[in-house]
């Protein structure tokens, strides 16, 4: 099996320690690195070039969204997962928008953090159910404003 490189940021040690032991406890993944903040998340990532990045999306300095745009647009190989405790349409489609190929709620980061991590590894995205059906009706609104202007035309 191939190594995975993970890096962590979240300003609760609690939840670093947390998911530190749920991804290590996974045979040949390593946790490289730990960010209290959004900017060293930034700093991070980009020094230790890890595969995957885990962000929780409310932290200090700047956003894991934020700090998301920023990795994607200098090491846009490392994939993102934005973690928060939060499920609302505007956080999903600010998700979406930040270029994170996957989102976990806090609540389900025991059940889900491993499926999303080998999703995001192996290129694929990774959304809980909930948040699906929310991206697959963000979508869907998009295709029919889109066929509701060219009708007018």
């Amino acid at each position: 099996m191939i190594p995975v490189r993970l890096v962590l940021a979240d300003d609760h040690e609690i939840m670093r320690v947390g998911l530190r032991s749920l991804l290590e406890g996974h045979i040949n993944w390593s946790v490289v690195g730990e960010a209290i903040d959004g900017e060293e998340a930034v700093e991070m990532v980009l020094s230790l070039k890890p595969d995957v990045a885990l962000l929780d999306i409310a932290m200090p300095k700047i956003s894991g969204l934020e700090a998301a745009r920023q990795i994607l647009s200098q090491v846009p190989r490392t994939k993102i997962l934005l973690l928060s405790a939060h499920d609302s349409t505007q956080v999903i489609a600010d998700v979406l928008d930040s270029g994170a190929k996957g989102y976990v709620l806090k609540s389900d980061a025991a059940r889900d953090l491993v499926a999303a991590v080998q999703a995001l590894y192996s290129n694929q995205t990774f959304f809980t159910p909930k948040v699906a059906d929310l991206v697959l009706s963000r979508h869907m609104k998009r295709v029919q404003d889109q066929a509701d202007r060219h009708k007018k035309h």
